[in-house]
């Protein structure tokens, strides 16, 4: 073969890849025998039919021969099959779509029937001076045959690449640096795309670092940076994989090689790399930089003598050199929880796009549909829109239903796998993607990940160091989470000015794995739970009143770690413990709308055969039965709830007692219209003795009990004297729970008296309150009053929207009005008969609306510029 200047050949870590072209059916057992041949060799064979489409459309076999090096054609009797709207073959179209520059070997098997058009095919073969044109016999022939050829071709390219420059770059592009062509298509990387080349093209920054954890898309952004900015690098674009490269001295050489420059020993290798780039426009992608961090001062060198030069480095560690510029690669956006997940909804996400993608290139009859579109939200979700992950979970698609992968990732490591032969070892399953990060880790900074799993979602770096006293790690808390934070195996995020940290949910799975296996679990977990023991004693004070919203700010920070502590608690037979903290959140647990788990740790308590305190007793069945009572109320709830309030009274806690009378008063009205005398009795017992108690918050939630009782029994000026009763106790208390609770109750019985305008006001007013203490219930309760007002106002479109959109929060927390004080639905009706088809468009459009957008469409334009950072976080 001749041609121009050869390329340089690859060191083993950089495999050559070769195209193999032929019929696929005809000569199956000789392109096995090529292919063994070329792994022989220790190279890369690119056979079409590995993951391809049974026809696939000429784009894709231009793309894996952009980015293979050698070409290899076996010819016998078939020209193969011509695809409608086609003139030629895929056989012959490989053919002359393989670059002129690279090397072709063309085997010809002897035939006395070889069809005419691949006869024709073979003789301009013949006469092309870039092809080898060769004779075999049968499959053992060729593979010995091919074997040779190869390396015979390599020893050639490496004579060439040995006579190249010496001190120039060489002017046709060398194989290593050439930027590689991507298997699949990206999805979802246009803005970050954007922003990466912006960056470039300011050219302030001399080093642009993509940083992000295993698995993010890192080196696919650096590649489509790569070939979307060859515009502004007119002196050339080189990418370095530095996957291979693990001590720093490599660093050089492997910029050097792939920049044609030869370590001949006759000059500082640094010294020729800086004056092959001094003066040049060029940009260096070095990717998988974190495993020789610590050379990253090299570069510093190189662009002081060469400034016009750029480097684009991916990295899972900050490089923390002078003239870096930090962008943090995202996870691609997915559906949030608790959002309505329609096909269209789905569509709209990257993270769910990408999934469908790479399911229909595992199972081309893959559809997204309305039974599967809630799965694969939920794929997404769990996966945390990490793109590796979620196209290991699109491959598996072939054995499972989006519905049978999302239960399985409940344990997500061991379903992660990938059977592709070309991903890198360290991407083959999640967890050696996390394995390689954290092999890099110092012992001090590994235990401290490790120890780390316990938290559940999201901490603070005030529970980092309770948990780091008497470990490893201990007085090495702060510095330990910036270099993880550096390391992109945590992440550092601010949510309502609070800075809170958080582990990827596989990073999390792996480290509860590391810590169970080296068995000090339970030991780390107690310490968990004692740190969230001390934040609820320091935090529940102030839920009752003054510093309402700053604690429920916190806890709702806190959340997932509370779940967890009272579950170690309960699980650790510290049942006393755990009682007390259920006790203390009461309030949270409300708000939160969470009785129904705290219902379940609760009857696990009581059915633990071991000694408890009367008190504790009595705590666990209150909270037991208070879902119960408004759910499903029944003479034995009214009897147990009489039962703690004896168990309480013996215990001398008359604040907890009168609580109990109120709630036990609460289950009569909402069990029988019988019991509404004697109900009424009690409350009034109870808002007496809990005004002089000093406990204004259940003194309030008494007065709302009695004005709810007034009402059902048409007492209406009474209802509103106690509404306002208990408003007056809650804003005197700075109580914005209670405040929202009597205020919307009273705004409804102002619409139901045909004050519209006023109740919108208060409707409005709730709604804002509920907003500030994330009160899913109390945002259901004001979307349903503004539905009110605007099925009063003939708006049906809207009305329909904020009833479904209030429903679907009921339908998700699980809580729902009683019929007798809800006021929407009657107006919603009325409208409903005199304009079915607007409420019907209303009800499709809020089918599609999620909990931000609902109170955007519920509240005047001055209403939702306050209330849209509020809803930031939902």
């Amino acid at each position: 073969m001749t041609g121009g200047p050869y390329p340089a050949i690859r060191t083993p870590d950089q495999r050559i890849r070769v195209f193999i072209s032929s019929t696929l059916r005809e000569l199956a057992d000789e392109r096995l025998a090529v292919r063994a041949a070329v792994e022989r060799m220790g190279l890369a064979p690119v056979m079409f039919e590995l993951g391809a489409r049974p026809h696939p459309p000429r784009e894709l076999y231009r793309s894996y021969l952009a980015q293979s090096d050698v070409f290899i054609g076996i010819y016998a009797d078939s020209y193969g099959w011509v695809a409608p709207g086609e003139e030629i073959s895929g056989l012959e179209d490989e053919y002359r779509l393989a670059p002129a520059s690279m090397p072709k070997l063309i085997y010809i098997k002897a035939s006395d029937g070889r069809d005419p058009r691949l006869a024709e095919l073979i003789d301009r073969i013949r006469s092309d001076d870039t092809a080898a044109y060769l004779p075999f016999r049968n499959a053992e022939d060729l593979e010995r045959q091919v074997a040779a050829d190869l390396a015979t071709l390599l020893a050639e390219r490496f004579d060439d690449s040995r006579s190249a420059g010496a001190d120039g770059v060489e002017s046709a592009a060398s194989l290593v640096a050439r930027v590689p062509s991507l298997y699949t298509t990206t999805i979802g990387r246009e803005a970050e795309l954007a922003q990466v080349r912006e960056m470039l093209a300011r050219g302030e920054d001399r080093v642009i670092s993509l940083i992000g954890p295993g698995g993010i898309g890192k080196s696919r952004l650096a590649i489509e940076a790569a070939l979307a900015t060859e515009d502004l690098f007119p002196d050339g674009t080189y990418f370095v994989p530095l996957e291979g490269v693990l001590e720093g001295d490599l660093l050089l050489p492997t910029i050097g090689f792939a920049l044609g420059i030869r370590d001949n020993g006759e000059a500082v290798l640094e010294e020729r790399i800086s004056r092959a780039l001094e003066g040049r426009r060029v940009l260096l992608v070095l990717d998988n930089f974190e495993q020789i961090v610590d050379v990253a001062p090299v570069l510093v060198r190189l662009y002081t003598v060469a400034p016009l030069a750029r480097f684009l480095v991916t990295s899972r560690t900050v490089l923390r050199i002078r003239g870096e510029r930090v962008y943090e690669v995202p996870a691609l956006p997915f559906p949030a929880a608790g959002e309505p997940t329609s096909i269209e909804r789905a569509r709209r996400s990257a993270a769910c796009t990408l999934f469908i993608d790479r399911a229909r290139a595992a199972k081309p009859g893959f559809e997204l549909t309305e039974e599967n579109a809630d799965a694969v939200a939920d794929i997404c979700r769990r996966l945390e829109g990490l793109p590796l992950a979620i196209e290991l979970a699109a491959a598996k698609v072939r054995l499972l239903t989006p519905q049978g992968i999302a239960k399985r990732l409940e344990r997500s490591l061991p379903l992660l796998t990938a059977a592709v032969r070309d991903l890198p070892e360290r991407h083959r399953t999640m967890r050696a993607t996390i394995d390689w990060s954290v092999s890099l880790l110092p012992d001090i900074q590994r235990e401290m990940l490790t120890d780390l799993g316990v938290f559940a979602t999201r901490f603070t770096i005030d529970a980092v160091e309770a948990l780091g006293i008497g470990r490893s790690w201990d007085g090495h808390g702060i510095d330990g989470l910036a270099a993880l934070v550096d390391g992109s195996l945590v992440k550092q995020t601010d949510v309502e000015g609070r800075s809170v940290f958080s582990l990827l949910a596989i990073v999390r799975e792996y480290a509860l794995g590391r810590l169970k296996e080296r068995g000090d679990a339970d030991q780390v977990r107690a310490a968990h739970a004692d740190y969230y023991r001390a934040l609820v004693a320091r935090l529940a004070p102030g839920l009752r009143g003054v510093g309402q919203l700053e604690s429920v700010g916190e806890l709702g920070l806190e959340l997932p770690n509370l779940r967890a502590a009272i579950r170690h608690l309960v699980y650790t037979d510290r049942l006393d413990d755990a009682a007390d903290f259920a006790w203390s959140l009461l309030v949270y647990w409300w708000i939160a709308g969470l009785f129904g788990g705290v219902r379940v740790w609760m009857l696990e308590l009581l059915g633990k055969d071991r000694p408890i305190t009367q008190h504790t007793r009595a705590v666990a069945w209150f909270l037991a039965l208070w879902g119960e009572m408004w759910q499903r109320p029944s003479k034995e709830v009214i009897a147990g709830l009489g039962e703690t309030v004896r168990l309480f009274t013996d215990t001398g806690d008359e604040d907890a007692a009168a609580m109990a009378l109120a709630a036990r008063a609460t289950a009569r009205v909402q069990y029988s219209a019988a019991g509404a005398e004697k109900a009424e009795k009690e409350l009034l017992r109870a808002s007496v003795k809990l005004r002089a108690l000093g406990n204004g918050w259940a003194e309030a939630l008494a007065e709302v009990s009695l004005g709810r009782l007034a009402w059902v029994q048409g007492r209406t000026d009474e209802a509103f004297a106690h509404f306002d009763r208990a408003t007056t106790v809650a804003v005197a208390g700075n109580d914005l729970f209670n405040t929202s609770v009597a205020g919307n109750l009273r705004a409804r019985l102002k619409f139901l008296g045909g004050d519209v305008d006023g109740a919108e006001k208060e409707f409005i007013q709730t709604l804002m309150l509920s907003i500030r203490l994330h009160y899913d219930e109390g945002v259901a309760y004001g979307l349903e009053g503004l539905c009110a007002v605007s099925a009063a106002r003939d708006d049906a479109r809207r009305a329909g929207a904020l009833s479904v959109a209030a429903a679907r929060i009921r339908h998700r927390i699980g809580v729902f009005d009683v019929e007798a004080f809800t006021v929407h639905t009657p107006y919603l009706a009325r409208l409903r008969e005199r304009d079915p088809e607007g409420v019907a468009a209303g009800e499709r459009a809020g089918e599609e609306l999620t909990v931000p957008e609902a109170v955007a469409l519920a509240l005047p334009e001055l209403d939702r510029q306050h209330a849209d950072p509020l809803l930031a976080h939902w």
